[in-house]
Formats: C-alpha cells, structure tokens, sequence
C-alpha cells in the first residue's frame, strides 16, 4: 500500500516566508494564557430545561400507557412531555452503556439555533435528560425580507472575514427578550489568522444579531513520546507503528491541502521512517528543525485521534475523520494543522464535516510544536466542541462555557502525560514558555492553587474559569488514582483504573451535557455518566473532589 492511500485524519502545513526571529513572544509583553478567543460572544439569556435525574430509573410516557416502543419513540415521548416542546426532526443516538439520543428544536420547519436536548435511556427506561429548548414569546415570520447579498455584506464588515462560500443558512436566534428572530446564518473566515464566524443576520433588517466565534485557538517517527510533556522531559525516540489498529486501521498520512500564500508539505517517505533530528544549534527554521516539527505534530495528534476514539470520540460522535470507512458521521473533516505560525496555539473547530485547523507558533524558548500538552490541548478543544452540543461546535458562546471548554483543554494533557499514580503538580506549557503559562501551577494544594467556586472571576472570567475546572479534573484524577490505581496503558479503556475511569467520565459527561453549559450543567453531567457508565460507584469520591473546590452537593449557581 503506498503511503498516500493510507487514511488521512491529519494535515500538516508549514508557513512559508516567515521572518520572525526565535523569541517572538516577548517577555516584556507575553501572550495571555488563553489565546483563542477572539470575539466578544453573544447569547440569549432565555431560560434552558435543564434535569439531571437521581441514579433511579423513570418511565417515559409512552410506558405508562402501556405502549410497546422503541428507544427511539420513547426518548421523543419523554422530551416532549418535559419541554413540551415536539422533537419535529430524526433524533441521532449514540450507545455508550446506554441509549443516549439528540435532536434540536424547530419553528415553522426552520432550526432554532442551539436548542439541543437530550435523552439517555437504559433498558428502556430515562436515566437523565437536558435540553435547552425555548418557546419563545413571538415568533417572526419564516420569510426573509432582507436580501441575502446584503446580509453577507454587513456580515463581513462586522468581523473584517469574508465569506467563505458555505451555504447559507436560515435559522431562528431567540433574543434577550424571549422572541424569534429569523437569520441568515453567514460563515465568513479569515485564512491568514484563522478566524471564522458563524454570523447571524436579521432576515427582516439586515441587522447582525449574534456571531458565533469557532476559535478555541511498520512506520517510524522521531518524535517526543506521547506521555512526554515536551522533548525536556525524556528527549526524542524513534517510535514503530504508533498509531492503534482499530481507530486508524490504514494508519496516518499528511494530507497535502492547498492554501493561498502557504506552503505545502506531503510528509511521507520512501522508507516510511521520519527520521529527522532536531538541531537545537540551528535557528527553527533551518536544516530538517521544520521536519521535526511537522513530524512531531503530526504523530501527538494522530495518537489523539486514536485514544479518544477508544473512548468514544468515533465517527458516529463526530471526530475529526477524513475517511469514515461507511461507520457513520459526516467524513472529509480531517485535522489540519500549521506548524511555526503566527500564534502560539489556536483552533477553529466548525461542525462535523468540515475540517478542522490548528496552528502552532514559536516561543520565546523554541518551537511549540515540541510542547506536546499544548497539541493536546489544542486537539482537546477539537473533541470538546464536537461531543457538546451533537456536532454542531456551537455550544460555547457564553464565557462560563468558553472558559470550560479552556479548563477541559488542559484537563486532557494533565492527565494523558502522567506516568503513575503519583500526586503530583502540572504546569502547563513550562518548557516553551519558560515557565508555567497559567496562574498557578495545578495541585491538590489547595495553598499551591487557591480557586475555589464563587470566588471572584470565577463566573465572569475566561481565565478564572479554566483554571477552576482543570483543577477540579485535576483533583477528581488524583482521587480516582489513589483508589483505583493507575493503568500504563491508557489506550485500554475496559480497565477500570483511576486514570481509565477520568477519561471516559471526561468524554461521557460531554455527551450528556447541554449545549453551553455552566459549572453546575458540566459538574451533573460527570456525576451522570458516572452513574450511566459504572453505576454510581465513585459517587461519593467525586462528590468530594468536586466539594473540595466549593462545588458540591446543593451547590447551585452562583
């Protein structure tokens, strides 16, 4: 089989023409430690249905009335019993130990932008549900008035990105008020800095309403190995057939994608072995430094690939995939990504059959794409952003919710990097950054690292947000460690160590939560899927961890 029929789930790209010198973050002025929002997000305040069911079963409706009916007919049943609102559209279903369906809200046989809700029922009975339907208190009109060309026009001079071509979309926004607001749904992009928006027009006026920001910023490769923080931590080796048989039975290849004003790299090898050696005396750009990096993305973001889809994060939950081999999904949505860019570490994740791109850049101590928790983290926001919500990646648009999205992002590397059950610090991004990139370093000290919920920012900013749910991850890892043991191999999902159970509670619970969730939303869905997944067995521990921070039981929103 040559190298380039092989699956392509990743694409490399290497910016060509850059001049800027190593040390481009300045010490005087460093980059903030969330680098991916670039637009101030805009949502409505209506109320969303939100219920998160004790460990015993319920009937649905349908069951009551001594109706024989499919999982299918019985989750639309209960839905619309709860939102009494009616699911008009197919719902979708992933199995996990459980039946888990999704479908989203429609007025006038037009999508109500990010009403999701869902449904998780075990023989045949409702274990959990949320959704954030609305029923709003008007409703406009299902014809446009506004001519489209011009809502394209206002859409790109609000946000400077032009449109992209993507089909354009009609769809209600529900506003601060409670009323129906039909849109044009505009996707207009930046290529040179990664920016797309979904942006929605006023049908009736042409006035922008909403805009919705997608970014959250036998062969061998030399490489840092998987569970290395960066190539400080262990150096580099050069690894045989990483990838895992059965998330990529075909392998990896680079995808070779065009883009204006960018250079191109098929990364293959006659002999199938990347064997570039990083020279730390050459400036990044020289000699086969590029290669190394390219190499070395390219191999943490297929091993991303591969473990998460061990976990759930397959084709039928919409990861990113180029070939979906006929298993469901939307395919063509490859991850591609560009090395020594202009930004330390940025995504843009649209919905499912789109593809996806990173970019990583330089820092003032080398090239970031030897920092391997931050390729982790980048890829996280991938992962998050397609289970919340059903695929949409819109369901991120308040700042509790951007800011959750932050704290899973380094949730993933903290735990993926660890060797042993050993209680010890994480500091994200050391190596490259010279330092820890966050507030403090993330511990069971609660002196080492102080967030608690409900102290200040911890509601209102982005930063304070993160920390406070990573640490919280951090927290229930440890917990779930010192009682279950730590698993070697994390690529085995059937052991039911400590570190196996956090990972499939991490990707559970972003399935069963509700499009932009709050501390509170995220917090239940864990504690559900614990109960889905393992039958309430670490209840009580991670009930804990999570009172430990001041987000325990009884805790609502603050």
């Amino acid at each position: 089989m040559t190298l380039l029929t092989k699956l392509a789930s990743i694409a490399l790209l290497i910016a060509s023409g850059v001049i800027a010198a190593l040390g481009v973050i300045n010490r005087e002025y460093p980059a903030p430690p969330i680098t991916h929002e670039r637009w101030a997000r805009t949502i409505s305040k209506s109320d969303h249905f939100i219920l998160h069911l004790p460990l015993r079963c319920v009937d649905h409706p349908l069951s009551k009335r001594a109706l024989k009916a499919s999982s299918s007919e019985a989750a639309k049943s209960f839905l619309e019993s709860k939102t009494e609102i009616h699911p008009a559209r197919s719902l979708t279903e992933q199995a996990i130990q459980v039946k888990t369906f999704r479908t989203k809200q429609w007025q006038n046989g037009i999508k109500v932008a990010n009403a999701v809700a869902n449904v998780a029922l075990k023989e045949n009975r409702v274990i959990s549900y949320g959704a954030n339907f609305v029923k709003p208190k008007n409703i406009a009109s299902a014809t446009p008035i506004f001519q489209q060309e011009k809502a394209i026009e206002n859409a790109e001079f609000v946000t400077g990105a032009k449109y992209n071509s993507y089909p354009v979309e009609l769809q209600y926004i529900i506003t601060d008020s409670g009323d129906a607001v039909l849109t044009y749904t505009i996707e207009v992009q930046n290529d040179d800095t990664f920016e797309l928006y979904h942006v929605h027009v006023d049908a009736s006026d042409g006035e922008v309403v909403s805009v919705v920001d997608f970014v959250s910023s036998a062969t061998a490769y030399r490489v840092t190995p998987f569970t290395s923080q960066d190539l400080s931590d262990t150096g580099f080796s050069l690894i045989t057939d990483p990838f895992d048989e059965l998330a990529s039975p075909n392998g990896g290849i680079a995808y070779v994608a065009g883009n204006a004003g960018y250079e191109t790299t098929v990364q293959s090898s006659s002999t199938n072995i990347y064997n570039y050696v990083r020279d730390p005396t050459l400036s990044v750009y020289q000699g086969t430094n590029p290669d190394a990096a390219r190499v070395n993305v390219f191999y943490i973001a297929n091993m991303m690939h591969d473990l998460t889809y061990r976990y759930g994060f397959t084709e039928k939950t919409w990861n990113f995939q180029q070939d979906n081999r006929g298993l469901g999904g939307a395919e063509n949505d490859r991850m591609e990504i560009r090395v020594q860019g202009n930004s330390i570490g940025i995504i843009t994740v649209p919905a499912d059959g789109r593809p996806a791109m990173m970019e990583l850049g330089i820092w003032s101590q080398g090239d970031g794409a030897f920092q391997n928790d931050v390729t982790i983290h980048e890829y996280t926001h991938g992962i998050v952003g397609r289970l919340t919500g059903g695929g949409t990646a819109k369901c991120f648009q308040t700042t509790e919710a951007f800011g959750l999205n932050e704290g899973w992002a380094d949730a993933l590397p903290n735990l993926i990097q660890r060797t042993s059950a050993e209680d010890r610090d994480f500091l994200y991004a050391k190596w490259a950054n010279g330092k820890n990139l966050r507030t403090y370093p993330y511990s069971t000290n609660k002196t080492t690292h102080p967030r608690m919920y409900g102290d200040s920012g911890t509601n209102s900013d982005t930063l304070a947000i993160a920390e406070l749910w990573a640490v919280i991850w951090h927290e229930i890892t440890v917990a779930l460690m010192q009682e279950h043991g730590f698993a070697s191999n994390l690529f085995d999902p059937t052991l039911t160590n400590g570190n196996t159970m956090t990972l499939h509670l991490i990707i559970d619970g972003l399935i069963a939560q509700p499009c932009n969730p709050t501390f509170i939303d995220a917090r239940n869905a864990v504690i559900q899927a614990d109960a889905n997944r393992y039958n309430g067995a670490n209840n009580c521990t991670l009930w804990k961890a999570f009172a430990k921070r001041g987000l325990g039981y009884g805790q609502g929103r603050y």
